[in-house]
């Protein structure tokens, strides 16, 4: 017990220090209650309109301190929720889809009362803004994917891998996989990016890493098994894709063959296909830009953003 109750508190003394205060909210999903985390950062103006931003598989809340920044002095309400399963929210053991996180997030927001947002996706957070886009139509105003990752269908070409074979892999990971696999996302790496690693990498300190492991291949299979690709045609949203033209992510890559590996992920063509599926969609790039722009190159974000969100 004395051990267990060490770990614990090296763990959360070691954990990188979010932006602004983190807030819980309860809700029971599957009969299991779950707290989930979640950033309100609110403006000085009283008319401000609202801004939610989805986080990406490999991240949590944290990586987008930076644009909840910009976007609460340019007068915006900013929620940034982790995702039942990352960071500070609950892990519980549940049948994880993209309509069940939808929900959630629909749930959050009528606990806030709010009955509009602007929505902001990156990575995987991109497929569940999608997914949210398409089941709370009403609730989405101007939709924002930020090189969004199931732009294809990985089942097509990605071999099937089982749970118990990526719990496994998720089971071996170490600081020096989280980082390898993070300097993919960029062109070049700089020191500053370290610090996405390490917010990552508290997951390896948690004394429920076992299980946090489980989720993540639990929700590697949600993002294999569950496509929106085929459902372009549903966002019925003014949607901005922002896309870093150097960005060659695929879920599953290191399972390819080279010639695979060169043939998908091919962002900049993904992205004009799925402009034009799209009903309202303007595209734009950021050429020598990666997986990740509000990192990579966040002035430029900044105003690619703010445009298109005034």
């Amino acid at each position: 017990m004395f051990v267990c109750c060490l770990f614990a508190t090296l763990f959360i003394q070691a954990q990188v220090e979010y932006p602004y205060p983190i807030q819980k909210f309860n809700i029971t999903l599957e009969g299991k209650p779950v707290q989930i985390a979640y950033m309100d950062a609110k403006s000085d103006s009283a008319n401000s309109k609202t801004v939610m931003l989805f986080h990406g598989k490999n991240f949590n809340g944290y990586y987008w301190k930076d644009v909840m920044a910009f976007l609460v002095k340019a007068g915006f309400r900013v929620i940034v929720p982790d995702q039942p399963g990352w960071g500070r929210s609950d892990k519980p053991d549940l049948h994880y889809s993209f309509h069940l996180l939808s929900f959630a997030m629909n749930k959050l927001l009528d606990s806030l009362h709010i009955g509009k947002i602007s929505l902001i996706g990156h990575s995987m957070g991109g497929m569940l803004a999608s997914r949210f886009a398409m089941t709370y139509p009403a609730k989405v105003e101007k939709l924002v994917l930020e090189n969004p990752i199931g732009l294809e269908d990985y089942k097509r070409f990605v071999p099937y891998q089982t749970t118990d074979q990526l719990y496994e892999k998720e089971l071996s990971a170490s600081y020096e996989s989280y980082k390898k696999y993070q300097q993919s996302y960029y062109p070049q790496w700089k020191p500053e990016y370290e610090q996405y690693v390490e917010a990552q990498a508290e997951a390896l300190k948690n004394p429920e890493f076992p299980r946090i492991a489980r989720i993540n291949a639990i929700t590697y299979q949600m993002i294999y098994e569950q496509p929106v690709c085929y459902e372009w045609d549903r966002i019925n949203a003014p949607t901005l894709l922002v896309i870093g033209t150097d960005d060659r992510t695929v879920v599953g890559k290191a399972l390819l063959s080279d010639d695979d590996k060169n043939k998908y992920g091919q962002y900049p063509a993904l992205a004009k296909k799925t402009q034009e599926q799209i009903p309202n969609a303007l595209l734009m790039e950021m050429p020598g830009i990666g997986h990740i722009p509000h990192i990579q190159d966040p002035g430029q974000y900044k105003q690619i953003i703010l445009s298109f969100l005034k």
